[in-house]
């Protein structure tokens, strides 16, 4: 008895110390971020990512009580800071905002230092928008989207695009251009959206298929023409651009999206608060009202199935670079 009754009260220590830890840790779920949080966005400051990543940071920063701070980090089309991101600390302090690029990068980069699906943790897909082929207003905005294809059909090899850089969503989508329209350009690579827009709106490159979110402004401004928007409707943010499909191109859709990852390791309760606090920050009206007036769609995805979009993504784009023979510049 005396035996048993020793054991009873370890056993209830036990549970007592049981308790206090899940206390603690149910405190610590509920109280995370108690510091800044950084997001890397992979490209330079002025792209599309960068479009949504800052107005997201700021309702993050005014809902949750403890800043997001965006931490730029451009080059390799987007592989640099996928890199940095996956071999941060994993304790829910370093978040990591990546696109539909990162889905394309396994299949254009022979070596990559990170790991996609091994090295980092899918938390929420938090937003997507249509390509637009978009060109420098003062040289080609005179042409509607036929009279630019005759051009270019006219001279092939002498018009280029800009892109990202090489492997992102803007080279494939001028890839998968050429494909459908039986044309030849020369790609331009840039180390991200921004830099690229900024020659564009120069005069330096012809076009760039970009995401909307990031040409929106620009096209808005009159800095930039918006001739078709891809896939098979027009964006309602900007109804007066024909869709691909409206234009002779069904087949021609892509889309750019963005997401939120985690490095692999971080704490279960961290990344249920992080999807938690973004999903708040994405839907705060002031987040929407922007994104919205850049053509942006909330697919709203987290854990599971942003898991298995990233999945079908791979899938999806490891066809499009074999099928295109696109390769590194």
């Amino acid at each position: 008895m005396q035996a048993t009754g020793f054991k009873r009260r370890d056993v209830l220590r036990a549970v007592a110390a049981g308790a206090a830890v899940y206390g603690t840790m149910g405190h610590a779920q509920g109280s995370w971020p108690t510091k800044p949080v950084t997001m890397i966005v992979p490209f330079p400051a002025g792209g599309g990512t960068d479009a949504f990543a800052r107005p997201m940071a700021a309702q993050f920063t005014k809902l949750s009580g403890k800043s997001l701070v965006i931490d730029n980090r451009g080059g390799a089309g987007g592989t640099l800071g996928a890199g940095i991101a996956a071999k941060a600390a994993p304790d829910g302090y370093t978040l990591f905002m990546g696109a539909v690029h990162h889905t394309i990068a396994p299949f254009m980069y022979p070596k990559l230092d990170y790991d996609l699906e091994k090295d980092l943790v899918p938390l929420i897909l938090v937003a997507s928008v249509p390509q637009v082929l978009v060109v420098n207003a003062k040289k080609h905005g005179g042409m509607d989207f036929k009279a630019f294809l005759a051009e270019i059909k006219a001279n092939p090899g002498k018009l280029n695009y800009g892109s990202a850089g090489s492997g992102t969503s803007h080279h494939l989508a001028g890839e998968l251009f050429k494909q459908q329209s039986k044309t030849f350009i020369t790609h331009i690579p840039y180390r991200g959206a921004g830099p690229a827009l900024n020659d564009l709106i120069a005069g330096n490159v012809d076009m760039m298929f970009d995401g909307l979110g990031s040409s929106a402004g620009h096209i808005k401004g009159g800095r930039i023409k918006a001739l078709m928007v891809s896939g098979t409707k027009r964006n309602a943010a900007f109804p007066d651009v024909p869709c691909a499909a409206e234009l002779g191109l069904p087949e021609y859709t892509v889309t750019t999206w963005y997401g939120i990852w985690a490095p692999k390791g971080t704490p279960a309760d961290a990344q249920a608060r992080a999807i938690e606090e973004i999903r708040k920050a994405v839907q705060a009206d002031e987040a929407k009202t922007v994104w919205t007036a850049q053509g942006a769609e909330f697919p709203n995805l987290s854990g599971a199935q942003f898991d298995g979009f990233v999945k079908a993504e791979l899938k999806k784009w490891a066809q499009v670079v074999k099928a295109s023979g696109a390769k590194l510049d």
